[in-house]
């Protein structure tokens, strides 16, 4: 038995026990084992796999790789643009790799079996984080703990609080918390892709502070309000200038989001409960507000378990997505976006499922999330209806930033597979402005009610 599957079968008799400590800190021997032979600064595996196609890990590149001159603003050169696919997997052949696909991509080969592919390429394992980052990840793995039943942490700051993960809920929190721009402003166009060719377009001036990743605050004096974001819509023109304004904390029991918004028909400022859970958003409602990212906010509706690790063939290194050159209308073809700008690698995942606990409400019955080792950043979704009928399947397309120094979340992408719609947010080729990431701050009365009251009235 691997070290893997022995933890993994002691932390299942754990809580079969009740034992509190199934969902809390690892021991300093433990802990003591982030950066060493075994396991990444981050908790990943640090090996490569047994026939060499998944790589070591070796988080060389920290920042813009050598060579390269990058500023904040602009589109970041891919390392990778000289590579070709090793092969495609296509509908005639997908029998050949089915252990490592989800049923979210066996159900889009089914379903366009004509038109979807996905082009494999080398898979790369370079991407690396500051070493304050690194520091932050060996600290919570010896005081971050679990508390509410699994919905808030607590003593967890600037990275990922549970690198050496024994249950479903602490890797769901690892997604949660993985890392992310301290600051972020960016122009996102999004859009909804009908069968018959129409498509809807939204765009969203989009501006977020996370407090709980930046580094000029102390680890001592994070108060638990995890991040702030206000977002203007700019399109439809059904919906231009209407502006939300949100809290997001680490313990959603005590502090549950807390979310504002201006309409400009009524000039007010409104509480709004509602913008969490399965309430739609975006371009024709095809995915909702936590399906963003693939999940976020309050994980209470769901018993989260870990299914463990598997071998998949997962968006990565998606810089082509990004390409100024390619128009919206070239990407966005009828029932998936255009394979001819994707790019998957096989890599290890983290599989955790959550079920709707009895009682609760939401439209999915089921959600099994596939989150890369190396970020902690969901990748994949696929989720069921309350039948246990797949119903969406989701995909998060990301690259390593180099103005993050770590992976940031680009084009995303959600298929509703029984109307055959999907909708693709995050996008930004024909976009007037390039995502800024961590160039400057915002003073914490940006985000407050009566800014938000002062920028829908001006």
């Amino acid at each position: 038995m691997t070290t893997t599957m022995k933890q993994l079968a002691t932390a299942t008799l754990l809580l079969a026990l009740g034992n509190p400590l199934a969902l809390a800190k690892v021991s300093p021997g433990e802990a003591a084992r982030l950066g060493g032979p075994e396991l990444t600064p981050m908790g990943a595996e640090r090996a490569g796999n047994a026939d060499g196609s998944i790589p070591e890990w070796t988080g060389t590149m920290v920042g813009a790789p050598d060579g390269v001159n990058f500023e904040t603003g602009t589109i970041h050169p891919n390392p990778y643009a000289g590579e070709k696919p090793l092969f495609e997997i296509t509908a005639e052949n997908m029998s050949q790799y089915a252990d490592r696909l989800t049923e979210g991509q066996k159900a889009l080969f089914k379903q366009y079996p004509d038109t979807f592919r996905m082009p494999v390429y080398q898979s790369h394992r370079d991407g690396g984080y500051s070493q304050w980052t690194y520091a932050q990840v060996k600290l919570n793995a010896t005081e971050s703990i679990i508390v509410e039943n699994g919905n808030g942490v607590e003593n967890a700051f600037g990275s990922v609080p549970f690198p050496i993960p024994s249950s479903g809920i602490e890797v769901l929190w690892n997604h949660l918390l993985h890392p992310m721009a301290v600051r972020e402003y960016a122009l996102y166009a999004g859009a909804a892709v009908y069968p018959n060719g129409n498509i809807a377009y939204d765009k969203v001036e989009y501006d977020s502070t996370s407090y709980y990743h930046d580094p000029r605050i102390a680890r001592d004096e994070f108060d638990g309000k995890q991040a702030s974001f206000m977002n203007r819509m700019l399109e439809p023109a059904r919906q231009k200038g209407e502006i939300l304004l949100g809290h997001e904390f680490n313990n959603h029991m005590q502090n549950p989001r807390q979310v504002w918004q201006y309409i400009p028909g009524t000039r007010r400022v409104r509480r709004a409960p509602t913008v969490a859970y399965d309430t739609p958003q975006g371009a024709g409602g095809i995915r909702g507000v936590d399906e963003d990212r693939l999940f976020n906010g309050a994980p209470d509706r769901f018993d989260w378990e870990l299914i463990g690790k598997k071998e998949i063939y997962i968006p990565y290194n998606a810089y082509q997505l990004d390409d100024p050159d390619l128009k919206y209308e070239d990407l966005l073809t009828v029932g998936h976006v255009n394979p001819d700008h994707t790019r998957y690698e096989l890599h290890r995942v983290w599989v955790i499922e959550g079920t709707l606990k009895e009682g609760a409400r939401h439209i999915f019955g089921k959600r099994r999330l596939y989150i890369d080792e190396d970020s902690w950043a969901a990748v994949l979704a696929d989720n069921y209806d309350a039948r246990g009928q797949l119903w969406r399947t989701h995909m998060q397309h990301h690259t390593y930033a180099y103005d993050l120094v770590g992976h940031h979340a680009r084009v995303a992408v959600y298929h509703d597979l029984n109307s055959g719609a999907y909708s693709a947010q995050r996008m930004i080729n024909e976009e007037s402005v390039l995502p800024l990431i961590n160039h400057d701050t915002r003073e914490d009365h940006f985000y407050s009610p009566a800014n938000l009251r002062r920028m829908g009235t001006r």
